[in-house]
């Protein structure tokens, strides 16, 4: 039996690197995308937050403010919308002919993924940053203890992972940016509603609760409002809520590495 030529395979991290390198590198170059999606969590929390804030049925299901209990679900909804349109730059990258360049290379599919995942996570931060100004200038009670900042970070680049690992799974199903919009559309709020970020579960008609314990946005809000928050305390456990972040992330990579080469035919 001949031996694998190990030389023509590019080491597995610096292809993740390589690939996210080339996706951030469009974010360096038109930053006002960053700004661009400033607008969304400030309408959510200046207007939404400040309104809801004064509906007392509401107010008196959270600890604290409102406005303390919707930041961390407006962040994760940030990073949300952010990532689960990412699908669509593969579908441009096709069209490109960069992605043909990625499936004849000996890259691990599972690395392109990943480098997808990782461009889409500092994406995901840079959102996170936006938000803890908001809140900072709202009167929050934002955790500052760099672990908890750390913390966070981390959830941000996981949660961002995850959803954009998705994006990419239905982009390969779909394969027309037209398609993938609309269906885009349809995903995001249903998510983003059947999760704890607005409301919390327990007011949550019985049917609501059940899509919401499988709804991966309802575990990175739990973290999320733990770490981020002074005093908060999380309803599953911060650690039990990042283990169901990572194995979805995990089966979410495995089906988009074999899902993805379609994306060309």
């Amino acid at each position: 039996m001949s031996k694998p030529n190990w030389k023509v395979i590019p080491d597995y991290g610096t292809t993740v690197l390589a690939v996210s390198a080339a996706e951030i590198s469009k974010l360096r170059h038109d930053p006002s995308e960053i700004l661009t999606r400033a607008i969304q969590p400030a309408i959510w929390l200046v207007l939404f937050g400040e309104v809801m804030a004064q509906v007392r049925g509401l107010s008196s299901t959270t600890n604290g403010t409102y406005l303390d209990f919707l930041a961390p679900g407006i962040l994760a909804q940030s990073v949300l919308f952010a990532a689960i349109f990412y699908g669509i730059a593969a579908i441009w990258e096709r069209d490109l002919g960069v992605l043909h360049r990625y499936m004849v290379s000996p890259a691990p599919r599972t690395a392109l993924v990943l480098g997808k995942a990782v461009s889409s996570a500092v994406r995901g931060i840079s959102q996170a940053v936006v938000v803890y100004v908001l809140a900072l200038m709202l009167g929050i009670s934002v955790d500052l203890d760099p672990r908890a900042l750390l913390g966070v970070a981390a959830l941000i680049a996981l949660g961002s992972g995850l959803f954009s690992t998705f994006s990419l799974i239905i982009a390969c199903i779909v394969k027309t940016r037209e398609r993938f919009m609309g269906i885009g559309q349809v995903l995001t709020m249903p998510i983003f509603f059947a999760s704890n970020a607005i409301y919390p579960i327990d007011i949550m008609p019985h049917w609501l609760k059940m899509v919401s314990q499988v709804n991966p946005l309802t575990y990175q809000v739990d973290a999320l409002r733990t770490l981020m928050l002074t005093g908060a305390v999380s309803k599953y456990g911060v650690g039990f809520d990042c283990l169901v972040l990572a194995a979805t992330m995990s089966v979410l990579v495995v089906i988009a590495a074999r899902m993805y080469p379609r994306l060309t035919t």
